[in-house]
């Protein structure tokens, strides 16, 4: 099993890429898709780091998922405040990976051992 902030590093950034690819389906913006890509990227890999570390300290399904929905939420809200709108088009994809990050890293995520000293 991977550690979880490890875990949702790399899925913040997987899920980042498709998340960014989803701005495909807004024609005006289809000519800046290279660096919204990026962006999401980033911003996957974020909310990653943040659910990633509150699945080491809380060891709940239910809190992990809605903390990772708001993490998602909160920083696509403020990428579609920078973009003065399409805010749904923003959050919605956005929110989507950090219930997915949220569910994972708790799920999947190794629990951390206390070494010996």
């Amino acid at each position: 099993m991977m550690n979880k902030i490890l875990l949702g590093v790399i899925l913040g950034a997987i899920l980042g890429i498709f998340d960014g690819l989803t701005a495909w389906f807004t024609p005006e913006v289809r000519s800046q898709l290279l660096g919204i890509v990026i962006g999401s990227t980033l911003k996957g890999i974020i909310a990653g780091v943040l659910i990633g570390v509150f699945a080491r300290k809380v060891q709940s399904l239910a809190l992990g998922i809605i903390f990772g929905l708001g993490v998602g939420l909160l920083l696509a809200f403020a990428i579609a405040q920078m973009q003065h709108g399409h805010y749904i088009a923003i959050m919605v994809p956005g929110g989507m990976v950090g219930l997915i990050v949220g569910y994972a890293t708790q799920q999947y995520g190794a629990a951390v051992v206390p070494q010996p000293r």
